[in-house]
């Protein structure tokens, strides 16, 4: 039996979500997960799918900055590039128990993913 560590965990989450393969994704995830986002808490897996998922589209491509390991917790801090923005950083703080994800706080400025200005 193969035992994967936290941080193989989040690793194959992030880059499945982040290619668009929201089923691999999931697969890593609690079905009890709780999440914290900017102006939302999630409690399922089903609406934390919803939510990655209409997300995951917009990606024009990713641009990795940091990760951090401590047991089982990983901090990740990324460029989620979009058409309105490159440059606006995110971070996830997960907690992994199990091999899935049961806990994420989600960090990121909700205002530079909107539509691109016009200017």
């Amino acid at each position: 039996m193969t035992t994967h560590s936290a941080y193989d965990t989040v690793r194959k989450y992030h880059e499945a979500w982040t290619s668009g393969d929201i089923d691999a994704a999931m697969g890593c995830v609690s079905d009890d997960i709780r999440c914290r986002a900017p102006g939302v808490d999630l409690e399922s897996k089903d609406a934390y799918r919803e939510f990655i998922g209409g997300f995951a589209p917009m990606l024009t491509g990713i641009g990795d900055i940091a990760e951090f390991v401590d047991g089982d917790r990983v901090a990740l801090f990324y460029y989620p590039q979009t058409a309105a923005t490159s440059t606006t950083p995110a971070a996830e703080y997960f907690t992994v128990t199990g091999g899935k994800i049961t806990e994420s706080v989600l960090i990121f400025d909700r205002l530079s993913y909107g539509p691109p200005s016009q200017a």
